[in-house]
């Protein structure tokens, strides 16, 4: 019952439905491409030397902070196998 009710329903809205709206064309784009003859604002532009510089060194100071890192905690790992070397070759434990 449920069922017969709500295709019913579904059947008045679609006879409800405005026809003209689907006949009618698509409208025209309002936004479309034009290219720029007049030279730009200093103002409206991004000096992209000066970011893609910054984005180099950025990129090169994380680089290298990361290889410090990794060679600081190797050399930290390299002292304490050192150490336990010593002291199995002292024979203490």
């Amino acid at each position: 019952m449920r069922y017969l009710r709500a295709i019913a329903m579904a059947l008045a809205l679609l006879a409800a439905a405005p026809v003209h709206a689907q006949q009618q064309p698509p409208p025209k784009p309002v936004d479309e491409f034009v290219p720029v003859d007049a030279p730009m604002n200093p103002q409206d532009t991004i000096p992209a030397p000066l970011l893609v510089g910054a984005a180099y060194a950025f990129i090169w100071i994380a680089m290298f902070g990361y290889v410090w890192s990794i060679r600081s905690r190797l050399a930290s790992v390299e002292r304490e196998m050192t150490a336990i070397d010593r002291r199995l070759a002292s024979g203490r434990k």
